[in-house]
């Protein structure tokens, strides 16, 4: 049984129309400065400038709060982590719970820690979201001349994610066939989970041999020009898509500066 899920972008927005190379790097310029300092107000304006531009990405707020819940679990986890058991305890008291005191620099830091995954992680999720991956396949080389090997077994790779979760499957079904189950043991749980690790790992690993094989059969490391079947467009809307990443991310950036909130990652 196929299950269908609710698409999380509308290909048809403004923004989602763009040229892939152009969302992947806006993407890259707006991420880059939100991990350059360690305040939670810079990652902060990040996020609040993203979240505002994802209609015009025709992302959709619930089915993204859907699809996000692994990320949320992570930066909750790190949350806890950080104002539990950092190293640096500066900043005033604000609870005490035995041998954790937790300060004003404690909380600030977890913060901007959470808020910075958050800020860097949405814009790779929104290019992946209103992106068809054999459209940036074509994109990388034509418009950001990668090298079509790679460009290629890249999108070949990314077609096959899919395929893991149903070997998962298949591979938990014939153990459990040959009367290999787990059943309310943790312990045994366990060893199970890394045997079928393993065994999902080296299946990938022989898919991928095949795959260099047959890549190589049909000429992509030749040095042969290629023709393409598709052609990537990089026009001035493109253009103006990374500048105005570039300024959005240089705002957020020098009101951080200006306000006194800038901590620097070095130094």
């Amino acid at each position: 049984m196929t299950l269908a899920l609710e698409p999380v972008a509308d290909p048809a927005a403004p923004l989602a129309r763009r040229n892939p190379v152009a969302k992947l790097g806006a993407a890259l310029l707006f991420s880059l400065p939100l991990i350059a300092t360690l305040d939670p107000l810079t990652p902060a304006l990040g996020l609040a400038v993203e979240l505002a531009l994802l209609p015009f990405f025709g992302v959709r707020y619930r089915v993204l709060a859907r699809r996000a819940w692994p990320l949320t679990l992570a930066a909750g986890g790190i949350l806890v982590t950080m104002v539990l058991f950092a190293a640096d305890r500066t900043g005033s008291l604000l609870v005490s719970l035995g041998p954790f005191a937790i300060t004003t620099g404690v909380v600030s830091a977890a913060l901007g820690l959470v808020l910075r995954i958050f800020a860097v992680a949405l814009p790779g999720i929104v290019v992946f979201a209103t992106t068809d991956p054999t459209d940036l396949a074509d994109a990388l080389v034509q418009n950001a001349k990668a090298p079509a090997r790679f460009a290629i077994g890249a999108l070949a790779a990314f077609r096959l994610i899919p395929l893991l979760t149903e070997e998962w499957q298949m591979l938990a079904l014939a153990r459990r066939a040959r009367g290999i189950d787990a059943g309310r043991n943790p312990l045994a749980k366990l060893r199970l989970f890394g045997s079928t690790t393993f065994a999902l790992l080296v299946g990938a690993l022989r898919r991928g041999g095949r795959l260099a094989t047959a890549m190589d059969a049909r000429g992509f490391d030749s040095g042969v020009p290629r023709t393409y079947a598709r052609r990537q467009r990089f026009g001035a809307a493109d253009t103006a898509l990374l500048a105005g990443a570039a300024l959005l991310s240089a705002a957020a950036l020098t009101t951080s500066i200006l306000t006194g909130f800038f901590t620097p990652i070095l130094g």
